[in-house]
């Protein structure tokens, strides 16, 4: 077993202008363009044909500490490239020469940690990179085939990556970087022994990054098991509204009108790509069923569903095959469609840590996108908690909204 890693708590990092934490004693800066970060060409070219030109906030001061082999805590935003900060760090860590796994990203749902495999293959393209999504809901022995044919990166859920290593297909001897992608809810909720499970199967002396768009204090305090004196680039909670997005209500007074009001939006708006989130996978399929049964053309998605249709749904939405989703929020944290215009939350979410990932879909790194909420009487203290908790305004919908 591992021990656990210790920490020093004394150096807390002060503010600066952009709000954002730095531990100011180790020189950490903004480097504001790929070809300044030490990137291998390779790897540089691959994130240029990706189609990046300029790194975001957040990448400008994480990726120097984590390609220097620093642990991380890196906080930001939706939409602001934390998959391809990921994505670019594992391309730049791995030596492809040796075929065994050195990268392992752990995150909350399938359908994340299958884009995170998809970006790695993508911008390491030129590196010759291989990298495996290890994740329920497909074949175990398809799995079990790839890694022991010998892959460079696995990203995955926690319970299917333990899984392979209990098995033995998984050799993590040569694990040096392990991420922990939206690691608030990978830490807050069931997948917390898993994780601790995984962890332990790694070297001592493991790189870890935890990264997320929020990180309550509670979750931060979880480093010490698993960090070792992090780099913190943290965002505070009151200035991580979306810039970019523009957040309305609508007030529907009671639950049975929220439907009409959806389609009279349906008949105002003109919408490239939306997604309506519901608060259960039964509202989900009950609304699925409405707005079909009145000739609206939707898709749904939701954690009951088999993985070969979720990945289908998810074929589909990206090919814009499918215009308008409904989802429960499976589909909040991380998922990256960038043709999305708007985010309709159907149900007010049931904590505010969930509004950010919710209406982050929209307005994906930079683009303009539109959140509007239905309330119902009941629902207008949770709307200023939501308010109250990012500092932001969620203004009432106009009427010549287009």
């Amino acid at each position: 077993m591992v021990a656990a890693k210790g920490i020093d708590r004394k150096s807390e990092g002060a503010l600066d202008d952009e709000n954002l934490v730095f531990e100011t004693t180790k020189g950490i800066k903004a480097i504001k363009s790929f070809d300044d970060m030490g990137m291998n060409d390779k790897v540089l070219r691959g994130v240029y044909d990706y189609g990046y030109k300029k790194p975001s906030e957040i990448q400008q001061r994480a990726f120097v500490p984590i390609l220097k082999g620093r642990d991380v805590i890196a906080q930001a935003q939706s939409g602001t490239g934390k998959t391809s900060m990921i994505a670019i760090s594992v391309c730049q860590i791995v030596n492809t020469c040796s075929r065994k796994v050195q990268a392992l990203v752990l995150s909350p749902s399938r359908e994340l940690a299958s884009q995170t495999e998809k970006t790695i293959q993508a911008i390491g393209m030129h590196t010759n990179i291989q990298a495996h999504a290890c994740i329920g809901g497909k074949s175990i022995g398809e799995d079990i085939k790839k890694l022991e044919r010998g892959v460079h990166a696995v990203s995955g859920t926690p319970g299917r990556v333990y899984d392979m290593i209990k098995r033995g297909s998984l050799q993590t001897k040569a694990v040096k970087l392990l991420v922990l992608d939206e690691s608030d809810e990978m830490l807050s909720k069931g997948l917390k022994d898993q994780i601790y499970d995984v962890y332990r199967s790694l070297p001592h002396d493991i790189q870890v990054c935890l990264i997320s768009a929020t990180l309550p204090q509670e979750i931060l305090e979880m480093q010490e098991k698993f960090m070792t004196d992090p780099v913190r680039i943290l965002v505070k909670p009151d200035e991580l509204t979306l810039e970019g997005i523009k957040q309305y209500y609508v007030d529907v007074d009671k639950e049975e009108w929220k439907f009409d009001t959806l389609c009279d939006l349906y008949g105002r708006l003109v919408i490239n790509q939306a997604i309506i989130f519901c608060n259960t996978r039964q509202k989900v399929d009950w609304l699925t069923e409405k707005m079909r049964s009145s000739n609206f053309v939707v898709s749904s998605m939701h954690g009951d569903k088999r993985q070969k249709e979720r990945d289908e749904i998810m074929n589909q939405f990206r090919s814009f095959k499918s215009r308008v989703l409904i989802a429960s929020d499976v589909w909040a944290r991380g998922i990256d469609v960038q043709t999305v215009s708007h985010v309709i939350n159907y149900d007010i979410p049931n904590n505010p840590e969930l509004y950010i990932h919710r209406i982050g879909r929209a307005g994906r790194f930079g683009r303009e996108g539109v959140a509007i909420n239905f309330v119902k009487s009941s629902d207008k203290k949770d709307l200023k908690d939501i308010e109250k908790h990012y500092g932001t305004k969620i203004r009432e919908m106009p009427a010549d909204l287009v």
